[in-house]
């Protein structure tokens, strides 16, 4: 019922910026809260950044600082703006929805950072 379709990933110099798009359709346009998560080579999914309805932000530790999550609702996209990226930050990131009590999930993009 709501898909999501992660865009912007790409192979950037550590240092560099990127911004990573996931736009929404589907019936479902409202939602609760909208989270970016990443997985790492060889390593677990972890929780990046977060956005409710009301606009509370927050972020892991790993990316305070660097990484900005925004939304323009009449696109219904949401967007992750990565900058100062280091190798570490290397992984394959998914765009979360919630509506409803229900998680949706993007296919999500790769992010490769060189040093």
């Amino acid at each position: 019922q709501v898909q999501l379709a992660e865009s912007g990933g790409g192979l950037v110099q550590a240092g560099g910026s990127l911004r990573l798009s996931c736009a929404a359709s589907g019936r479902a346009l409202n939602f609760s809260k909208m989270r970016w998560f990443r997985q790492p080579p060889g390593k677990d999914r972890e929780f990046v950044a977060s956005l409710t309805w009301s606009g509370a932000v927050n972020y892991a530790d790993s990316v305070k600082g660097r990484f900005t999550i925004s939304r323009d609702n009449a696109k219904n996209t949401i967007y992750l703006q990565m900058n100062s990226l280091k190798p570490e930050d290397t992984a394959v990131y998914y765009c979360v929805r919630t509506t409803s009590g229900i998680d949706y999930w993007g296919q999500g993009t790769q992010v490769t950072v060189s040093s």
